[in-house]
């Protein structure tokens, strides 16, 4: 039994993030032990539910691991706490094109967990009650348990909404104030990420712990997720999804500022397969950590600091010398790439990358066309892109799609836009740890 609930919305830019992420640490100010959960890909919030908790921030996504590891990745993650929280995207039946799938009401139902409805009141008083009778009652299979009103204008403002809702038989748990100290900052793919503000943003977490605990009923709100019953699935295992071979190899994986995004899955797979885990920052640190046998190196922003990275050449020249497999998805493409708007980059992979006005977004279901160190031909994964680069790589494509191809690599290296989430193909993590037991160690 783990008390849960989800905190879902009628849409995005409704306060969902701030409702989650301050319910996480108002709960944890009162000595409980929460777990923090994200519906879908997104990697920056997790981010701030860690600073908020204490523990990994990890994702719930249908699309990239498959719905029936949705609940065992739950219970994984939140065994040993007293409560878990539940961050949705989007809307809360906002799901992959004209389906409810990987949507928030569909985890919700995954979970058998009461949803929380946060419901921006701004511009509204009584039809508020309509907003929230709508989603109320559009899928019997979502328990929506409570509301909390977000932007809150006044008293009187409060007492309409209140008194609408009471008519509709639907309990609002709390009432937050508009408070402009409270936002967070953002930018081209949306929230900064909590890596990149440190300090600012331990702050910004703990500034709302204080707005929902004064805001909201946490009493309410912790016996509605107590109303969840048991779930009938044993939690994942990754010792139970790899082999675990000798030798110990040195996977060293990319971090700092530039290169934030990451699940904490894959550390957990890739060390239940053997391998030893050391975090290098590439706009600082000169060399690959001693004894590296692989390299990861995820997803973030290299474009914000493109200047940087280029800056840091001695990296950049033994990242390109390096003569062991590489794993890359986008930030990681980019920066394996030759250049990034004009700064060379370490030229593992050639083709050149630039900032573009568009968002490329979406779920992929891609097929790989050609071998690489994590691909065999005919394979089919499902991936997640998320970007506003474009990198020309002269025709050559890892991967396709209906409408779309991406993508580059050889026996040593992956390197694409598309990021996979390894619980839904634990083989990637067997490969890679695989690959990496071989003389060709950076010593």
């Amino acid at each position: 039994m783990i008390p849960r609930l989800v905190v879902a919305a009628p849409s995005s830019g409704s306060g969902k993030t701030t409702v989650a992420t301050g319910l996480m640490a108002a709960l944890r100010a009162r000595g409980l032990r929460v777990s923090p959960h994200k519906v879908g890909p997104d990697y920056i919030d997790p981010g701030y539910h860690a600073l908020a908790t204490g523990r990994p921030g990890r994702n719930l996504d249908p699309w990239l691991a498959g719905e029936e590891r949705v609940a065992p990745l739950f219970l994984h993650g939140a065994a040993g706490c007293d409560v878990a929280v539940v961050e949705g995207v989007m809307g809360l039946f906002d799901g992959k094109g004209e389906t409810d799938f990987a949507s928030t009401a569909h985890v919700a139902r995954l979970l058998d967990a009461p949803v929380v409805l946060v419901v921006d009141a701004a511009r509204q008083s009584r039809s508020v009650a309509a907003v929230v009778h709508g989603f109320a009652t559009f899928d019997p299979r979502v328990r929506v348990g409570g509301v909390v009103l977000n932007r809150v204008g006044s008293d009187r403002h409060e007492e309409l909404c209140r008194a609408a809702l009471d008519a509709a038989g639907v309990p609002v748990l709390g009432a937050i104030r508009r408070d402009d100290a409270v936002a967070t900052p953002s930018r081209h793919l949306g929230l900064i990420p909590a890596a990149e503000r440190e300090a600012e943003a331990v702050s910004a977490v703990a500034r709302l712990g204080e707005l929902v605990s004064r805001s909201c009923d946490l009493d309410a709100l912790v016996r509605l997720a107590a109303t969840a019953p048991a779930l009938p699935s044993t939690p994942w295992n990754p010792a139970a999804e790899v082999n675990p071979g000798p030798g110990g190899p040195v996977v060293a994986v990319a971090g700092g500022a530039a290169f934030t995004f990451g699940y904490t899955e894959h550390v957990e797979l890739l060390r239940a397969a053997g391998a030893e885990i050391a975090v290098f920052d590439p706009l600082h640190d000169e060399r690959l950590p001693h004894g590296t046998g692989a390299v990861i190196i995820g997803g973030g922003f290299p474009e914000v600091y493109a200047a940087e990275l280029a800056a840091n050449e001695p990296l950049r020249a033994q990242v390109a010398a390096f003569d062991g497999p590489i794993a890359a998805e986008c930030a990681g493409l980019l920066y394996l790439c030759e250049e990034l708007d004009g700064r060379r980059m370490c030229g593992r992979v050639p083709g050149k990358a630039r900032m573009t006005g568009k968002l490329t977004l979406g779920y992929r279901e891609a097929t790989a066309v050609s071998r690489s160190l994590l691909t065999r031909p005919g394979e089919r994964f499902r991936a997640h892109e998320f970007h506003r680069t474009a990198a020309d790589l002269g025709g050559w494509a890892l991967y396709r799609w209906e409408g779309g191809a991406d993508g580059y690599g050889d026996a040593l290296l992956t390197a694409s836009y598309l990021h996979l989430h390894w619980a839904g193909s634990p083989v990637l993590a067997q490969r890679l740890v695989s690959s990496s037991r071989s003389p060709s160690v950076l010593r």
